[in-house]
């Protein structure tokens, strides 16, 4: 479906659909044929990243990596970029936020349901998860045999600053970003205000919010288990799962809502704090950054 344009209160609207998500971009201009080019290219933009970053397609790089069988892989420079950046996120949480953890969607499905897997098929999965296990350098990756790499954790967020960046060569103020919920603001509206965001009541999320957000400039973005976890026996499990054990981390906040210099660095930051399970808050106060935690 190509991206469609609407005229708004103060702003043009325009929506997309990429990365299994909805996109939104709000343009405060009057100029409408700017607003609907860089709607265009922003489109574009998405749709490369989501192609070039899928684990669900058979002709990108994540497929040759996930296929290679322990042999070499060299990369080009965005990917390298990209995993170099996962890199820093695996040491900086101690091992938690692991790109090669993706293997245990093959025991678990966060479907609403209330199937909890065998604790010997998450167990027999681990071997096979550990960024310590693979070899990157200089722009080479070599997976092990049965490992996979997964760029979904980070994948929209980078798309969000991108398209940011290529905006802001055309357009340096009053421009709001979001794909699926995470964000970057490219200034405030036209009358100086700051773009209101609701955040959403993780009981009800999409149809209640339980307060909001004003951003001006910067990235924010929300991990929670709001939309995909199981349920059995009053317990909930969250569908951010921990690469050391296979299992949801305890006691994680229902939401963490984090506003940073980046969209990337955001995401990045409330998924470590998710991890961190009931030591979320006093992590992202370490952090010292805006955040909300529910």
């Amino acid at each position: 479906m190509p991206p469609r344009l609407t005229k708004e209160k103060g702003y043009w609207r325009g929506f997309f659909h990429a990365m299994a998500s909805p996109c939104e971009i709000l343009f405060a201009t009057e100029n409408r044929s700017l607003a609907r080019e860089l709607l265009q290219q922003s489109y574009t933009e998405a749709k490369r990243i989501e192609k070039k970053f899928s684990r669900y397609r058979a002709d990108n790089c994540i497929y040759q990596i996930n296929q290679s069988n322990g042999t070499p892989v060299l990369v080009d420079k965005e990917t390298a970029h990209l995993l170099n950046f996962a890199e820093q996120c695996y040491q900086l949480s101690e091992h938690k936020f692991d790109i090669t953890s993706g293997v245990l969607r093959e025991v678990w499905t966060f479907d609403g349901s209330d199937n909890i897997p065998d604790s010997t098929a998450v167990e027999a999965i681990l071997p096979r998860i550990g960024w310590s296990k693979v070899k990157w350098f200089e722009s080479t990756i070599t997976l092990p045999t049965g490992m996979e790499i997964d760029l979904g954790g980070i994948g929209k967020e980078y798309a969000v600053d991108q398209t940011a960046k290529l905006i802001f060569k055309r357009l340096k103020t009053g421009v709001l970003i979001n794909y699926g919920g995470d964000l970057y603001a490219l200034g405030p509206q036209q009358n100086g205000e700051p773009w209101g965001v609701g955040v959403d009541d993780p009981e009800a999320t999409g149809v209640k919010q339980i307060g909001a957000v004003n951003l001006s400039k910067g990235g924010l973005a929300t991990s929670g288990d709001a939309r995909r976890y199981l349920l059995k026996e009053g317990v909930r499990y969250s569908h951010i799962l921990d690469p050391t054990t296979g299992w949801p981390a305890p006691d994680t906040p229902k939401a963490i809502t984090v506003i940073a210099n980046t969209c990337l660095e955001a995401g990045m930051l409330s998924t470590m704090a998710m991890l961190q399970g009931s030591q979320a808050r006093s992590f992202l106060e370490a952090q010292e950054v805006d955040f909300w935690c529910l």
